[in-house]
Protein backbone atom coordinates (compact mmCIF):
# COMPACT_ATOMS: atom_id res chain seq x y z
CA UNK A 1 0.00 0.00 0.00
CA UNK A 2 1.36 3.40 -0.98
CA UNK A 3 2.03 5.93 1.74
CA UNK A 4 -0.36 8.90 1.69
CA UNK A 5 1.22 11.91 0.04
CA UNK A 6 1.61 15.07 2.10
CA UNK A 7 2.28 18.23 0.09
CA UNK A 8 3.77 21.09 2.13
CA UNK A 9 3.33 24.69 0.95
CA UNK A 10 5.68 27.24 2.50
CA UNK A 11 5.14 30.67 4.00
CA UNK A 12 6.46 33.98 2.61
CA UNK A 13 10.22 33.82 2.36
CA UNK A 14 10.17 30.04 2.76
CA UNK A 15 11.44 27.22 0.58
CA UNK A 16 11.43 23.44 0.36
CA UNK A 17 13.45 23.25 3.58
CA UNK A 18 11.00 25.29 5.67
CA UNK A 19 9.31 22.28 7.24
CA UNK A 20 12.43 20.27 8.03
CA UNK A 21 11.84 20.91 11.74
CA UNK A 22 9.02 18.37 11.67
CA UNK A 23 9.56 16.06 8.69
CA UNK A 24 11.22 13.44 10.92
CA UNK A 25 7.86 13.15 12.67
CA UNK A 26 6.01 12.43 9.41
CA UNK A 27 7.43 9.05 8.46
CA UNK A 28 3.90 7.71 7.84
CA UNK A 29 3.67 10.05 4.84
CA UNK A 30 5.40 10.50 1.53
CA UNK A 31 6.36 14.13 2.22
CA UNK A 32 6.73 16.47 -0.75
CA UNK A 33 7.84 19.99 0.15
CA UNK A 34 6.99 22.39 -2.67
CA UNK A 35 8.71 25.68 -3.35
CA UNK A 36 8.26 28.70 -5.55
CA UNK A 37 11.01 29.88 -7.94
CA UNK A 38 13.86 32.08 -6.79
CA UNK A 39 14.88 30.25 -3.62
CA UNK A 40 16.08 26.88 -2.28
CA UNK A 41 16.63 24.37 -5.08
CA UNK A 42 15.17 26.86 -7.58
CA UNK A 43 17.52 29.71 -6.75
CA UNK A 44 18.43 30.49 -10.35
CA UNK A 45 14.82 31.00 -11.46
CA UNK A 46 12.96 34.29 -11.60
CA UNK A 47 10.79 35.24 -8.63
CA UNK A 48 7.02 35.32 -9.08
CA UNK A 49 4.93 38.20 -7.74
CA UNK A 50 1.44 37.19 -8.93
CA UNK A 51 -0.78 34.88 -6.88
CA UNK A 52 -2.31 33.09 -9.85
CA UNK A 53 1.12 32.44 -11.34
CA UNK A 54 2.35 31.11 -7.98
CA UNK A 55 -0.69 28.83 -7.71
CA UNK A 56 -0.15 27.59 -11.27
CA UNK A 57 3.48 26.83 -10.48
CA UNK A 58 2.70 24.85 -7.33
CA UNK A 59 -0.25 23.06 -8.92
CA UNK A 60 2.05 21.88 -11.71
CA UNK A 61 4.46 20.51 -9.09
CA UNK A 62 1.64 18.64 -7.36
CA UNK A 63 0.36 17.18 -10.63
CA UNK A 64 3.86 15.99 -11.52
CA UNK A 65 4.30 14.23 -8.16
CA UNK A 66 0.88 12.56 -7.80
CA UNK A 67 1.29 8.83 -7.15
CA UNK A 68 -2.35 7.82 -7.02
CA UNK A 69 -2.20 7.54 -3.21
CA UNK A 70 -4.38 9.49 -0.82
CA UNK A 71 -3.14 13.07 -0.57
CA UNK A 72 -3.21 15.87 1.96
CA UNK A 73 -2.27 19.51 1.54
CA UNK A 74 -0.76 21.60 4.32
CA UNK A 75 0.11 25.27 3.92
CA UNK A 76 1.27 27.87 6.41
CA UNK A 77 0.47 31.59 6.02
CA UNK A 78 0.86 32.36 2.28
CA UNK A 79 0.87 28.59 1.76
CA UNK A 80 -2.62 28.35 3.25
CA UNK A 81 -4.10 30.40 0.41
CA UNK A 82 -2.21 28.30 -2.11
CA UNK A 83 -3.39 25.05 -0.50
CA UNK A 84 -7.04 26.07 -0.89
CA UNK A 85 -6.55 27.11 -4.51
CA UNK A 86 -4.71 23.87 -5.35
CA UNK A 87 -7.43 21.81 -3.65
CA UNK A 88 -10.00 23.42 -5.92
CA UNK A 89 -7.84 22.93 -8.99
CA UNK A 90 -7.41 19.23 -8.14
CA UNK A 91 -11.12 18.82 -7.57
CA UNK A 92 -11.88 20.11 -11.04
CA UNK A 93 -9.81 17.17 -12.27
CA UNK A 94 -11.67 14.67 -10.11
CA UNK A 95 -9.12 14.50 -7.28
CA UNK A 96 -10.31 15.48 -3.80
CA UNK A 97 -7.65 15.69 -1.06
CA UNK A 98 -8.25 13.72 2.13
CA UNK A 99 -7.86 17.00 3.99
CA UNK A 100 -6.66 20.55 3.54
CA UNK A 101 -4.73 21.77 6.60
CA UNK A 102 -3.98 25.48 6.94
CA UNK A 103 -2.16 27.49 9.60
CA UNK A 104 -1.07 31.01 10.44
CA UNK A 105 -3.89 32.53 8.40
CA UNK A 106 -7.53 33.46 9.20
CA UNK A 107 -8.53 32.78 5.59
CA UNK A 108 -9.74 34.87 2.67
CA UNK A 109 -12.54 37.41 3.06
CA UNK A 110 -11.91 38.24 6.70
CA UNK A 111 -12.82 41.73 7.85
CA UNK A 112 -9.31 43.09 7.72
CA UNK A 113 -7.85 46.43 8.58
CA UNK A 114 -6.61 48.42 5.57
CA UNK A 115 -4.16 46.28 3.64
CA UNK A 116 -0.59 46.94 4.75
CA UNK A 117 1.08 46.30 1.39
CA UNK A 118 4.23 45.33 3.23
CA UNK A 119 5.98 44.60 -0.05
CA UNK A 120 5.97 48.35 -0.76
CA UNK A 121 7.38 49.44 2.62
CA UNK A 122 10.70 51.24 2.74
CA UNK A 123 13.67 49.27 3.99
CA UNK A 124 13.60 49.98 7.73
CA UNK A 125 9.81 49.81 8.00
CA UNK A 126 9.90 46.47 6.20
CA UNK A 127 12.47 45.17 8.67
CA UNK A 128 10.36 46.38 11.60
CA UNK A 129 7.35 44.55 10.19
CA UNK A 130 9.36 41.33 9.90
CA UNK A 131 10.46 41.66 13.53
CA UNK A 132 6.83 42.13 14.55
CA UNK A 133 5.72 39.04 12.65
CA UNK A 134 8.60 36.94 13.97
CA UNK A 135 10.24 33.93 12.42
CA UNK A 136 13.15 35.78 10.77
CA UNK A 137 16.50 35.01 12.46
CA UNK A 138 18.09 37.98 14.21
CA UNK A 139 21.42 37.32 12.50
CA UNK A 140 19.73 37.71 9.12
CA UNK A 141 18.18 41.04 10.08
CA UNK A 142 21.47 42.29 11.53
CA UNK A 143 23.55 41.41 8.47
CA UNK A 144 22.75 43.91 5.72
CA UNK A 145 24.42 41.87 2.99
CA UNK A 146 22.56 38.69 3.97
CA UNK A 147 19.28 40.54 4.39
CA UNK A 148 19.79 42.17 1.00
CA UNK A 149 19.84 38.68 -0.50
CA UNK A 150 16.57 37.58 1.13
CA UNK A 151 14.68 40.89 0.95
CA UNK A 152 13.56 40.51 -2.71
CA UNK A 153 12.25 37.00 -1.97
CA UNK A 154 10.27 38.22 1.03
CA UNK A 155 8.86 41.20 -0.85
CA UNK A 156 7.82 39.03 -3.81
CA UNK A 157 6.05 36.58 -1.50
CA UNK A 158 4.30 39.31 0.49
CA UNK A 159 3.03 40.71 -2.80
CA UNK A 160 1.64 37.28 -3.69
CA UNK A 161 0.02 36.83 -0.28
CA UNK A 162 -1.43 40.31 -0.01
CA UNK A 163 -2.95 40.26 -3.48
CA UNK A 164 -4.42 36.76 -3.44
CA UNK A 165 -7.85 37.81 -4.74
CA UNK A 166 -9.49 34.76 -3.16
CA UNK A 167 -12.42 36.44 -1.43
CA UNK A 168 -14.86 34.60 -3.71
CA UNK A 169 -12.89 31.35 -3.92
CA UNK A 170 -15.23 28.33 -4.05
CA UNK A 171 -15.40 25.98 -1.08
CA UNK A 172 -13.49 22.74 -1.41
CA UNK A 173 -15.17 19.34 -1.03
CA UNK A 174 -12.25 18.26 1.16
CA UNK A 175 -12.45 18.54 4.96
CA UNK A 176 -10.52 21.55 6.24
CA UNK A 177 -8.54 21.90 9.47
CA UNK A 178 -7.19 25.31 10.54
CA UNK A 179 -4.57 26.23 13.13
CA UNK A 180 -3.40 29.59 14.42
CA UNK A 181 -1.12 30.87 17.15
CA UNK A 182 -2.80 32.31 20.24
CA UNK A 183 -0.92 35.61 19.85
CA UNK A 184 -1.59 36.12 16.14
CA UNK A 185 -3.54 39.04 14.77
CA UNK A 186 -7.08 37.98 13.83
CA UNK A 187 -6.84 34.65 15.65
CA UNK A 188 -10.45 35.24 16.68
CA UNK A 189 -11.42 35.00 12.98
CA UNK A 190 -10.11 31.46 12.48
CA UNK A 191 -13.69 30.17 12.07
CA UNK A 192 -13.84 32.10 8.79
CA UNK A 193 -12.24 29.07 7.14
CA UNK A 194 -15.45 27.09 7.60
CA UNK A 195 -17.02 28.88 4.65
CA UNK A 196 -14.32 27.41 2.38
CA UNK A 197 -15.29 23.74 2.82
CA UNK A 198 -18.48 21.83 2.18
CA UNK A 199 -17.12 18.93 4.25
CA UNK A 200 -16.09 18.87 7.92
CA UNK A 201 -14.34 21.83 9.52
CA UNK A 202 -12.31 21.84 12.71
CA UNK A 203 -9.70 24.16 14.16
CA UNK A 204 -7.18 24.39 16.97
CA UNK A 205 -5.38 27.35 18.51
CA UNK A 206 -1.86 26.65 19.73
CA UNK A 207 0.21 28.85 22.00
CA UNK A 208 2.55 31.22 20.20
CA UNK A 209 2.91 33.92 17.55
CA UNK A 210 2.72 33.63 13.77
CA UNK A 211 5.48 31.04 13.75
CA UNK A 212 3.95 28.94 16.53
CA UNK A 213 4.51 25.97 14.24
CA UNK A 214 8.16 25.76 15.31
CA UNK A 215 7.07 25.25 18.93
CA UNK A 216 4.52 22.53 18.19
CA UNK A 217 5.94 20.10 15.60
CA UNK A 218 4.66 17.02 17.43
CA UNK A 219 1.14 18.35 17.75
CA UNK A 220 1.03 19.42 14.10
CA UNK A 221 2.33 16.01 12.99
CA UNK A 222 -0.32 14.38 15.17
CA UNK A 223 -3.05 16.53 13.63
CA UNK A 224 -1.94 15.52 10.13
CA UNK A 225 -2.06 11.84 11.09
CA UNK A 226 -5.45 12.29 12.75
CA UNK A 227 -6.88 13.99 9.67
CA UNK A 228 -5.61 11.17 7.46
CA UNK A 229 -7.04 8.49 9.76
CA UNK A 230 -10.37 10.32 9.87
CA UNK A 231 -10.46 10.43 6.07
CA UNK A 232 -9.80 6.68 5.91
CA UNK A 233 -12.69 5.99 8.30
CA UNK A 234 -15.04 8.09 6.15
CA UNK A 235 -13.97 6.21 3.01
CA UNK A 236 -14.66 2.78 4.55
Amino acid sequence: MKKPQLFLLHFAGGNCYSFQFMTALLKDFDVIALELPGRGKRMGQELLTDFDAAADDMFAQVKQKLSGATLLLYGHSMGAYLALRIANRLEREGIVPACVVVSGNPGPATTERPKKERYLMEHEAFKAELIKIGGVPEELLANEELFGFFEPILRADFRIAENHGMENEPATSAPLFAMMGSDEEQVEAIGNWERYTTAGFRYEILKGDHFFIHKHPRRIAAILRERYQQARLVQQ
